[in-house]
């Protein structure tokens, strides 16, 4: 038995620390994982000689700065992640390694709203399906992560609105999906999920404090401070979409009037263009219309980007986050839009916070979610199975 404070628990320690940086990261130089750990050179190069040395990493030759280096990220065959996206119109499942490289991923449409029951059970079938595709042993699943496009009660593990879901009232969907895959889940809004999608794979990368902000059938945004997602006691942080913009303006589904979401949220912006433009119309294809230079669709783009720009500038007054990334289909529209989200941050934001803020496009596009739930499983999961060798060596298989 380690006693604390000894060689032996010091040692275990640094480990621990050694290996939950790289498993965080995906991959890391060993000069990195000194500056990640604060450990010397010296000691990180004994951890990773004995972590290669137990099949715990892999190191490859790589180039940092110019020199030589050396990569380390976690073995290919030490466990895997699924990752679960449940969106308004579909369902998007990934497995991926522990060192951050995607084995399988499949997405087809679904009618979240409608069903709880029909949506748990297709995500059922799609997760055996892949794991199976992939051949991967289910004993090394290391866990879940679960994303729901509302809010959830941190308390309860349910959905916190009735009005986001209403076909989910009671549901909790980390417990509901976790008794029938037999292993652990963790869930989050998509909001929260894309922005760790894009802090690990994506526009966020090497920024410690960012907002994502998701435009779809909703506004939402997941707030990365300290390299950290903040989801509020209650887990309702980054709810921008009801900013209120206008007092006198339409009713949102929340209650109040003139939300940001009912001048930017597709189901309040496509009705403007249906008269024109006829009632199929998608975001998607309003993006597309706009960067071939249709004057209506520009028009309601930038006017959306104008205001989700209001909406951004109180997060900058706020929070002062170095980055804004732009994800959902309205990223696709580039400068149309990234143009008026930056004129209203000039406008509105304190001019210091504005000076020292980056808008970009989201570099995942509709695999955010997906992506940020995979990231999302890996940061829950623990070093001491890694270490032990003992990852679910007792976890059921998948019927």
């Amino acid at each position: 038995m380690e006693t604390p404070g000894s060689q032996s628990s010091l040692h275990r320690a640094n480990l621990e620390r050694v290996v939950r940086a790289v498993r965080l990261a995906g991959s890391l130089t060993q000069a990195e994982i000194a500056r990640t750990t604060g450990l010397s050179a010296a000691t990180v190069s004994n951890i990773v000689r004995e972590l290669k040395d137990g099949g715990t990493v892999e190191v490859t030759p790589t180039s940092a700065g110019g020199r030589r280096a050396r990569s380390v990220s976690l073995s290919g065959d030490a466990g895997i992640v699924i990752g679960v996206d449940f969106g308004h119109t579909h369902l998007r499942v990934a497995v991926g390694n522990l060192a951050h490289q995607v084995l399988a991923e499949e997405s087809e449409p679904l009618d979240v709203d409608a069903s709880s029951t029909q949506g748990f059970d297709r995500a059922e079938e799609l997760v055996n399906r892949l794991i199976a595709a992939t051949g991967v042993d289910r004993s090394k699943i290391a866990g879940v992560g679960l994303g729901v496009p509302g809010p959830i009660d941190l308390e309860s593990g349910s959905l916190g609105s009735s009005a986001i879901l209403p076909g989910w009232i009671g549901t909790k969907p980390a417990e509901e999906l976790g008794g029938r895959l037999g292993v652990p889940v963790h869930v989050d809004n998509d909001a929260n999920l894309g922005a760790l999608g894009e802090m690990v794979w994506g526009s966020g990368r090497g920024v410690r404090d960012l907002a994502y902000i998701k435009v779809a059938s909703g506004v939402g945004a997941g707030l990365v401070i300290d390299g950290k997602i903040y989801r509020g006691p209650g887990g309702t942080a980054g709810e921008i979409g009801h900013i209120t913009l206008d007092e006198s303006g339409p009713v949102c589904r929340c209650g109040n009037r003139g939300c940001l979401e009912t001048f930017a949220a597709a189901r309040y912006v496509l009705p403007l263009l249906q008269s024109s433009h006829g009632t199929d119309l998608t975001m998607e294809g309003v993006v597309r219309l706009a960067r071939d230079g249709d004057p209506g669709c520009r028009r309601v783009i930038a006017d959306v980007g104008r205001h989700i720009g209001s909406g951004v500038a109180n997060l900058c007054n706020l929070l002062n986050p170095s980055r804004v990334v732009l994800g959902g289909d309205l990223a696709e529209a580039g400068e149309l839009v990234l143009g008026p989200i930056r004129e209203s941050v000039s406008r509105y934001a304190i001019p210091s916070a504005a000076r020292q803020l980056t808008v970009l496009p989201g570099a995942l596009g509709g695999r955010a979610e997906v992506l940020g739930a995979l990231a999302l499983a890996l940061s829950e999961m623990g070093d001491s199975t890694l270490l032990d060798g003992t990852l679910h060596s007792a976890a059921p298989a998948f019927t």
